[in-house]
């Protein structure tokens, strides 16, 4: 819930999320009804869409299951579902026949054809294929009505469209049903049949050999071609990401539409270098430029921290606190950022309970006060720069 909160205090004009069953994401903290239920008055009062995926593959036995849960959803009176599976489609016709469907980048959707036959099954919207470069997507435009969606920012999968068997095989948790361990994330070794148990570094780097690990993606100084190309919606992968990472890409992706929609040239460095500042691997641009690269093997795919987020901001009847998230010291230089890209670095000077006693320092879980700068408001974060050792 506190990150829906942020993602529309940042500048988010629609979120989506999940319930327990029948997501992409069964271990995102999900939504039971009742938060749904608060979601939807958030949204509605933010005047934000809020989309719920439904965007795994069922199994027959599945469908008595996602029919009750349909029936719940009704009154919810959410914007869209996301789906992938056809059965899924016909069953929410049937059911809430006047809801909104978008289509999950799980259809793997590359072709104009493709679109226009979703749009004669009722889907409005399709997340395209994250494997479509800019000249495949320029291919779109004018020869469908459905609207058009693209993901921009996050991790990109080693699977085409998603669609992996990776974690079903080696640990029985199935990627299209949403419980997926990824594997392709791990760090392996080689093992020679005749001496078992014996492991190989196949010497990647001193960190490890990470075989099938992705870059991330980050589109953010490409908007204008996207734009261009016909796209309607710009979607940031981040369901299982922290509160921080959905701060700083709603806030620097709204700056970046809002800005380029007016001027396609006005792109601003200071994007780049705040989408640098939170936990990434390195960035590339996907397949937008063209299909040649795999993108599975990147020669150094390890995550890049540069940044900690230290602290929430927080308002009680005494004024604005802070909710410690990692630790900080008196005289730490840290950033306060907050929407609209503000943001300003200011050195703690003094630190106290909420009872007004003095601390050294800023713990995780604690709660204190500090000395923010005026602008400073609930919601607002607070950063501190990683020291090289």
């Amino acid at each position: 819930m506190q990150k829906l909160k942020t993602a529309i205090r940042f500048g988010a004009d629609a979120v989506y999320l999940g319930t327990a069953d029948f997501g992409l994401r069964a271990h995102a903290g999900n939504f039971d009804l009742e938060q749904l239920r608060i979601a939807r008055e958030l949204t509605r009062e933010a005047d934000v869409a809020l989309y719920l995926t439904l965007n795994a593959s069922l199994r027959p036995e599945e469908f008595t299951a996602l029919e009750h849960l349909l029936e719940e959803l009704k009154p919810v009176d959410l914007d869209a579902y996301i789906i992938a599976d056809p059965g899924v489609l016909t069953t929410i016709r049937r059911i809430d026949p006047q809801r909104s469907i978008h289509l999950s980048t799980q259809s793997n959707s590359c072709n104009p054809q493709t679109a226009e036959f979703w749009g004669s099954c009722g889907v409005s919207r399709i997340n395209l294929a994250r494997e479509l470069t800019l000249e495949d997507i320029n291919a779109f435009s004018g020869q469908t009505e459905v609207e058009l969606e693209c993901f921009v920012h996050g991790a990109m999968c080693v699977a085409h469209s998603g669609r992996c068997l990776l974690s079903t095989a080696l640990l029985g948790r199935g990627a299209n049903q949403g419980d997926c361990a990824q594997p392709c994330r791990w760090n392996y070794a080689l093992v020679e049949e005749t001496r078992p148990g014996e492991s190989f570094a196949i010497e990647e780097d001193y960190r490890g050999t990470y075989l099938m690990n992705s870059r991330d993606l980050c589109l953010v100084e490409q908007l204008p071609q996207l734009l261009a190309a016909g796209i309607d919606s710009f979607k940031v992968e981040g369901r299982m990401k922290s509160l921080y990472y959905v701060a700083t890409t709603a806030r620097v992706y709204r700056d970046a539409i809002d800005r380029l929609s007016v001027d396609p040239a006005d792109i601003d460095p200071l994007w780049q270098e705040e989408l640098e500042k939170v936990s990434h691997r390195p960035y590339d641009t996907g397949f937008l430029f063209g299909h040649d690269d795999a993108k599975i093997h990147a020669a150094d795919t390890h995550y890049i921290r540069t940044h900690d987020f230290v602290g929430f901001v927080r308002r009680d009847q005494n004024g604005l606190w802070v909710e410690g998230r990692n630790k900080f010291v008196l005289g730490d230089e840290i950033e306060l950022i907050g929407p609209a890209m503000k943001q300003e670095t200011f050195r703690v000077d003094e630190i106290q309970s909420l009872t007004g006693e003095p601390l050294v320092a800023g713990q995780p879980n604690s709660q204190l006060r500090l000395r923010l700068p005026d602008w400073a408001d609930e919601g607002d974060l607070l950063r501190l720069q990683r020291v090289e050792n």
